[in-house]
Parts: C-alpha cells; structure tokens; sequence
C-alpha cells in the first residue's frame, strides 16, 4: 500500500476551490434573486427537460436531496409567493407528480445564469485549475 499521501494536498485545493466558489454563488443568488444554489439547480434541470417538467423522483436523483428535503424544496417554489414552479399530477400513474418550469421560474434562471456565470469566470480565471487537477493525476 503506497503511504505517500501527496496527492491529498492537490485534492484539497480543488475541494477548497469549490467550497469557495459555491459559497460565493449562495450568496449572490439569494442576495440578488432569493434563491439557494439547490432551488437554481431545480430550475436550471427544469428548463433543460422536455416540456420544461420532470417527476420529483427525477428533480431528487439530480439534485442530491431526500424525498422528503425536495419535497419542501420544490413546495416552496410552487407557493403563490415565489411562483417559479407548478404542480401537474402524472396522467400515467396517480401517485407521481410533476413539476413544471413557469414563465417567472425561467425569467428568474435566466436572469441568475448571468452572475453565475460571472461568478465562474472570475473565479476560475485566477486559479490554475488545470495545473492543480493535472498535479493531482500524477501523484495518483
């Protein structure tokens, strides 16, 4: 067993990076939108899927969430006072139901996609990202 753990060092920097990072988009996105990175995710999967809806079970699998955290989650999306979401009961099986991407959800994504993509360039810009994972692979 090879005990040379250099490679942790390399891992950590990008764990770091990320840590950084997501934090950074938390703040601006429930700052300027009132968003979590979790509901963004929710709306960005949502306006990629067909019809702009997919079944909870789906949005859980993507999002990395209980059945029961998503639930609230996308509960609270679909309530009169955020609007981004909509409930649609499955035809084919009365237990699953949708949820549906409205026209303020895709406003507000569209909107947030641009600082989060701000967000992205300016932080990976000044990280040699590609040194640090390319590092990591050789003492693999």
């Amino acid at each position: 067993m090879n005990t040379n753990h250099e490679f942790m060092e390399y891992w950590l920097s990008i764990d770091s990076i990320q840590n950084k990072i997501k934090k950074e988009l938390e703040n601006m996105l429930q700052a300027e939108y009132r968003l979590s990175l979790k509901e963004f995710y929710v709306l960005y999967y949502l306006s990629k899927a067909p019809d702009k809806k997919l079944r909870l079970q789906q949005l859980q699998e993507m999002i990395g969430l209980s059945q029961s955290a998503l639930s609230r989650l996308v509960g609270n999306m679909e309530a009169s006072s955020c609007g981004a979401l909509e409930k649609h009961d499955c035809t084919e099986d009365r237990r699953g139901t949708y949820t549906r991407l409205t026209d303020l959800g895709e406003q507000k994504l569209q909107r947030s996609l641009v600082s989060f993509h701000e967000i992205l360039r300016s932080n990976l810009s000044e990280v040699d990202f590609q040194g640090i994972t390319k590092q990591l692979l050789q003492k693999l």
